[in-house]
């Protein structure tokens, strides 16, 4: 039997918008609604180039990475075609207008995922 986790009301999520969970270890995890009141939740990282999923645009059952783009279901968690890769999905409850996460899913689930970091750039020793 699953214990879940208060997240919010349905209505503090934006329509067509996210909300970011914060969690101990690991990425946030992105709840999302679209205009159906349909409530989802992935972690917030594209299976790209690591896109923050949160800051997308939100349409359908669907959100584009603010990177490049990519469109990634909200069900599945992974992108459309052409593209290849999926992001972890978390499992929603919504009763009463209340959205709960899987407390356990929270606490383990893809906490070994990272998002991927820029290198320091290179400095041209030539002059201008």
């Amino acid at each position: 039997m699953s214990e879940w986790k208060v997240i919010c009301r349905v209505d503090d999520i934006p329509v067509l918008g996210s909300r970011r969970v914060a969690r101990a270890a690991g990425l946030d995890v992105a709840v999302f609604r679209n205009d159906r009141d349909e409530v989802f939740a992935l972690l917030d990282r594209c299976p790209h180039k690591g896109g923050p999923l949160s800051q997308g645009i939100v349409f359908g059952t669907s959100v584009a990475c603010p990177l490049h783009n990519w469109t990634i279901g909200l069900d599945s968690g992974c992108a459309k075609a052409p593209d290849e890769g999926c992001t972890p999905r978390f499992a929603v409850k919504v009763e009463d207008g209340v959205v709960s996460l899987d407390a356990t899913e929270l606490a383990s689930h893809a906490t070994d995922l990272t998002r991927p970091v820029a290198g320091p750039a290179r400095r041209s020793t030539a002059c201008a």
